[in-house]
């Protein structure tokens, strides 16, 4: 008689069964499931768990999300950090959208910038339908401009400060723009804006701006940032 082969080698796997000269014909009709190595029952490879769906940001290489005001169709995708950083911006965006005559969005720059990168962010802005206060467009020849721009961060829903090298050199002289900063800095509306520069750079001039989270070009390009600023001021 054939002597199984379970006491010295086992039957933990189906071909070892089947090689057995006493346990093959039990192995073939019907499985074997004698005591030494007990039953053989394939398990099914566990299914892969599915890579949860995060979409890259340019620059960034970390993980993006939607923020809680972005609509369903929304392109537009924060990281985590930006999307906590701006929800007190919204919240204010949101209260004061009830306010007659009242632009989206104020644009504090350097002088140097007007024509250039201000301009420049303007345009991307007004494409999205943004409405923005800038001082190219709405200072009247003869008019007091430190009273236009107090009139318009009066009237609007939130303000930019465009962080540059030009606006990094001006701040320590005072001036204008350092008027306009210094009222934005004293409400919950200002988003700085950090274009050709860093917050390492802008540490050293102004630790106050500095410790307020906004948006950068290190990380998107301009006219991701105006999308960005597009989605956060929109209310309908």
């Amino acid at each position: 008689m054939a002597q199984c082969t379970a006491p010295r080698e086992g039957h933990r796997t189906a071909s070892a069964a089947a090689n057995c000269p006493a346990c093959r014909y039990k192995s073939r009709y019907g499985g074997y499931g004698g005591g030494y190595g007990g039953g053989y029952s394939p398990s099914p490879s566990p299914s892969p768990s599915p890579s949860p769906s995060y979409r890259p940001s340019s620059g960034r290489g970390s993980n993006t999300v939607k923020a809680k005001w972005s609509k369903p169709t929304s392109t537009v995708y924060y990281t985590p950090a930006e999307a906590r950083a701006l929800e007190p911006i919204r919240e204010t965006v949101e209260k004061r959208a009830t306010l007659p005559d009242i632009r989206e969005i104020f644009l504090c720059h350097a002088w140097a910038d007007r024509l250039d990168d201000a301009t420049k962010l303007y345009e991307l802005l007004k494409a999205q339908n943004v409405s923005v206060w800038f001082s190219e467009k709405d200072i009247p020849l003869g008019s007091s401009f430190l009273r236009e721009i107090d009139r318009g961060l009066a009237k609007s829903r939130m303000g930019i400060v465009l962080v540059t090298p030009a606006l990094l050199t001006r701040l320590p002289t005072g001036g204008v723009a350092d008027r306009e900063l210094s009222a934005l800095l004293a409400t919950d509306q200002l988003v700085p804006i950090i274009h050709n520069t860093t917050y390492d750079a802008l540490r050293m001039v102004s630790p106050l701006l500095a410790s307020r989270n906004g948006l950068s070009t290190e990380d998107d390009s301009l006219e991701i940032v105006a999308n960005k600023l597009a989605e956060l001021v929109k209310t309908t």
